[in-house]
């Protein structure tokens, strides 16, 4: 027996019907930001890079970045920042990753400098309350005028800077295996 239009119509319908309906309850978790701006689901903190760039320490404003960064850089090395912010997006309080790195397209690894508790624009790893973002918006970071997002601050050998693109890597401190992944702009 042949199957009538109607009764292929109103299968077409259920299934089309069905399908949306599948995915309910199911969010989608990014893990890969092609661009700056792209939040990344690491766990129940989601993370946002704000801006990233050469910092220059005679600069005025950058002046202010650098505060208690300790050492020089060497002749082949430049100041890069990663401004991120962060929002916990769970029913309670999570702790903020704390573990970052930078790699070119060589897989050179960079990580983040040590930077003296009294620089108010450095990231600081600290538990987040439920909503609550990080920076906090009252902070100086968390305020800024072209990023709202605390530091990050690295060295980085110049010559990285021709092994584009450099991608911005945060790990889940309560899921080892879970990582966000930003391809930074240079």
């Amino acid at each position: 027996m042949r199957p009538r239009p109607r009764h292929i119509a109103a299968a077409i319908a259920v299934v089309g019907l069905a399908l949306p309906l599948g995915a309910c309850g199911k969010e989608k978790t990014t893990t890969f930001g092609a661009t700056e701006g792209t939040y990344l689901d690491v766990g129940p903190i989601a993370y946002q890079v704000q801006i990233s760039r050469i910092l220059n320490p005679q600069d005025v404003e950058d002046r202010n970045y650098m505060q208690g960064v300790p050492g020089k850089l060497a002749a082949d090395e430049v100041w890069f920042a990663v401004f991120v912010r962060g929002q916990n997006t769970s029913g309670k309080t999570q702790q903020a990753a704390d573990d970052f790195e930078i790699t070119d397209t060589l897989d050179k690894r960079f990580r983040p400098v040590a930077i003296a508790k009294t620089n108010p624009f450095a990231y600081r790893a600290r538990p987040v309350a439920h909503g609550q973002l990080i920076p906090s918006g009252s902070s100086a970071a968390g305020a800024g005028f072209v990023q709202q997002g605390s530091m990050l601050l690295f060295k980085i050998k110049l010559s990285s800077l021709s092994d584009r693109p450099l991608e911005f890597h945060i790990k889940s401190p309560t899921v080892p295996q879970k990582e966000g992944t930003v391809e930074l702009d240079v």
